[in-house]
């Protein structure tokens, strides 16, 4: 083989610049970049030295040959050409790699076969022994990318991925790769800064990735010092003589730079599960006496007690993938700034995020950005100096957090703890949304306080812009953001929603941890009753002088229809002695009103245990639990099954609905008569069955009208929250 090798370094992509010039440093020679790779030429010893040294590449790829493709059959000829006995030995094992289409292959699993068809006849011996396929750890894994009709036939030095460093047996549910961690830390300026004795700190450090790459570079530490394995280990061509040498000065530069004095690097994570394993982690690279971990909360982060210290915080916060994460995610950007400005004045600090616009929110202005790809998510670097003029003037500060419970909510306010004027410069947009809270605040607070209610309406995208609900619970408040339509622009909504979340804690005087956000996009089927999260969280609220419990946290809806309010109240009030029927129950708050009234019995029906579970527990935590009967069932069969009469009926039924339990669908304009008059046939004589949905264009059908005496009641059970939006829902009172 000639002294002067082709060798291709593969990367994750948006790192090809930075490796370029790793590369070169390390040796690497006419050196260029493509597409998440770089290409150059090099001697055997550097080839070593790039395996060893490099921190951002994912494999070297050692080229053995360039050749035309018209056919599966050329590219057959072109591999068989090479002299594989200078690779490997017929006894060895082999795993093939193939990229890229065209030239009649359409097919990577084809172009492999064909691949390794074409190495396993040229080392067949006479007495039939050839290399056999070992996928994990073969003795030689080749490479083949086709690109517009020319092959490169390469071989792997590195084996498994470079990434891979070996240290990292446990990790969290979203981890950042080795190679990226490393290429964030010298974007940031890490190598130039532990040169200087500064020190680093990570604030969310998870299982200590940031930690560990950081120390490696600071001690001068080969990332990929100890791997055992390599893809050379096999190859025929491989100069162990060589190797061991690179391999003998780079354990001494390691030893060398261990016996300094440590770089100060900490790391802290709110998640006691992720301390052990970011421990151990940090002992598999040998840097314990470097490192230390620590379980800590962001609102305690202090990156060092020396305040002549200085140096770099690095974190990796959360990108938000999971319905309702805005809010949680812009109230953490917001505190990690706050933390920046008030701790950490006079360092650097580099925030990796897939979520910039978030980024924005911190209250510090950064001097540079870096596009990067985390997988096929494309991120942001952010680099800030954390300094005076750099903050960004009129940013709120979190507003003090009132004392709160998980089960006995506030009494509800009249307004804020403290004029907003006083608390806080928000954006326009957020000012303009936080004086429209206020005001409806200061008009429904007086109302609710007056009438007792605890649960209420306080915005339902009165302004088109920003299209949100908001609901109290108490000191939570529920934010349900309207999916925009197309013609909006999405980073425009974006936006509006993060200006509306930042408002919410400021005008309200709430605790920024107590607002849950959901999208409310249309329905089909059961979908929102699926479960969205499984936090598991109940919340008790009164409303009426019952219990209720709900969850905002686990699906869409929250277990109590604010809406229906006064409808349950009257059937509270009218309910005594009668026996009560509720259909679709839900979590059969109407049941638990019934009883509470003084119902002689109740039955409450529901396809759902999940949510007849809920309404068992909404009824024993009132005291009910005897003479109030829970049944699972289709509601239409269960009705023609039926032979019991009732003297109060409740129906709000959903819009659609569909099961795997049940056949066909449930389509409540098309369906209404069936289902009424089912009903209606079980409504004792002198009796009131009550009917409600929230299908806007829903329309009662006008045979009802002449078979029963209907009343639509719908204004009358509309209390003030929801009088800005009287279609809330539509209600009829039915007698025989």
């Amino acid at each position: 083989m000639s002294d002067r090798i082709e060798l291709i370094l593969t990367c994750p992509k948006s790192l090809e610049g930075l490796l370029l010039e790793e590369a070169t440093a390390l040796g690497l020679q006419d050196a260029r970049e493509q597409t998440a790779a770089i290409r150059g030429f090099a001697d055997m010893q550097t080839a070593y030295r790039l395996c060893l040294w490099s921190r951002l590449a994912n494999r070297v790829l050692l080229v053995l040959k360039r050749f035309p493709v018209v056919d599966a059959q050329s590219l057959y000829e072109g591999v068989l050409e090479v002299d594989w006995y200078e690779h490997m030995l017929p006894s060895s094992t082999l795993a093939v790699e193939f990229s890229g289409m065209g030239s009649g292959i359409d097919n990577t699993h084809f172009g492999a076969l064909k691949v390794k068809d074409a190495v396993v006849d040229k080392l067949r011996t006479a007495s039939g022994e050839r290399p056999s396929v070992e996928k994990l750890n073969p003795d030689l894994r080749i490479h083949l990318r086709l690109d517009r009709g020319e092959a490169i036939l390469s071989i792997d030095l590195s084996g498994h991925s470079l990434h891979q460093r070996g240290y990292r047996l446990q990790q969290g549910a979203a981890p950042l790769k080795e190679n990226l961690a490393a290429a964030i830390l010298i974007r940031a300026g890490w190598p130039k800064l532990a040169a200087e004795g500064a020190a680093l700190a990570d604030p969310m450090c998870g299982v200590g990735t940031f930690l560990v790459e950081a120390g490696m570079i600071a001690a001068d530490i080969a990332p990929n010092l100890k791997r055992e394995l390599w893809g050379f280990t096999h190859w025929l061509g491989h100069v162990p003589a060589l190797w061991s040498k690179l391999h003998a000065e780079a354990s001494e530069r390691a030893a060398a730079g261990l016996a300094r004095p440590a770089s100060w690097i900490r790391g802290y994570e709110a998640d006691p599960r992720l301390i052990q394993p970011a421990r151990n982690n940090i002992e598999r690279a040998g840097l314990s006496h470097w490192i230390k971990v620590y379980q800590g909360e962001l609102a305690t982060f202090e990156p060092h007690t020396d305040q002549n210290q200085k140096g770099l915080v690095v974190c990796n916060p959360p990108y938000g993938e999971r319905l309702g994460d805005e809010a949680s995610l812009l109230y953490l950007y917001q505190h990690l700034g706050e933390r920046l400005r008030q701790a950490c004045l006079g360092w650097d600090a580099a925030v990796f995020t897939g979520a910039p616009e978030l980024g924005k929110r911190m209250g510090l202005r950064s001097h540079k950005q870096y596009a990067f790809w985390n997988g096929a998510l494309p991120c942001k670097l952010l680099l800030f100096k954390v300094q005076l003029e750099q903050f960004v003037t009129g940013e709120r500060r979190p507003a003090e957090r009132p004392a709160v419970t998980d089960t006995a909510p506030a009494e509800p306010r009249e307004q804020p703890a403290a004029p907003l004027s006083q608390q806080a410069r928000l954006s326009e947009g957020g000012q303009m949304f936080a004086n429209r809270l206020q005001k409806n605040l200061k008009q429904l607070g007086k109302w609710a306080r007056k009438e007792g209610v605890q649960c209420y309406r306080l915005y339902d995208a009165d302004m088109p812009e920003y299209a949100v609900a908001v609901d109290l619970y108490g000191d939570w408040v529920h934010v349900q953001e309207y999916a925009p339509p197309r013609s909006i622009d999405p980073e425009k909504a974006q936006t509006r929603l993060l200006d509306a979340l930042a408002a919410i804690p400021v005008a309200l005087g709430i605790a920024s941890d107590k607002v849950v956000i959901k999208r409310r996009e249309r329905q089909s089927g059961t979908r929102q009753y699926q479960r969205q999260g499984t936090q598991g969280n109940f919340l008790e609220v009164q409303e009426g002088g019952v219990r209720l419990l709900v969850n905002l946290t686990d699906y869409l809806d929250t277990g109590l229809f604010l809406d229906h309010r006064p409808l349950r109240l009257r059937i509270q009030r009218e309910a005594a002695g009668k026996r009560f029927l509720n259909l679709f129950c839900y979590t059969a708050t109407a049941t638990v009103h019934a009883a509470k009234g003084g119902a002689r019995t109740t039955t409450s029906v529901d396809l759902s245990n999940t949510y007849l579970d809920w309404a068992r527990r909404n009824l024993s935590l009132n005291g009910f639990s005897d003479k109030q009967k829970l049944e699972q069932g289709d509601v239409m069969a269960w009705l023609a099954a039926d032979r019991g009469e009732y003297e109060l009926i409740f129906i709000d039924p959903p819009t659609f609905s569909n099961s795997k339990r049940v056949e066909g669908v449930f389509d409540v304009q098309r369906d209404q008569v069936q289902l009424i008059d089912l009903a209606m046939a079980r409504l004792a004589p002198g009796g009131v069955l009550y009917f409600s949905n929230n299908f806007r264009k829903f329309e009662l059908d006008a045979g009802l009208l002449t078979r029963y005496q209907v009343e639509d009641i719908s204004a009358a059970t509309l209390d003030p929250d929801f009088a800005r939006n009287p279609k809330i829902h539509r209600a009829w009172r039915f007698q025989g």
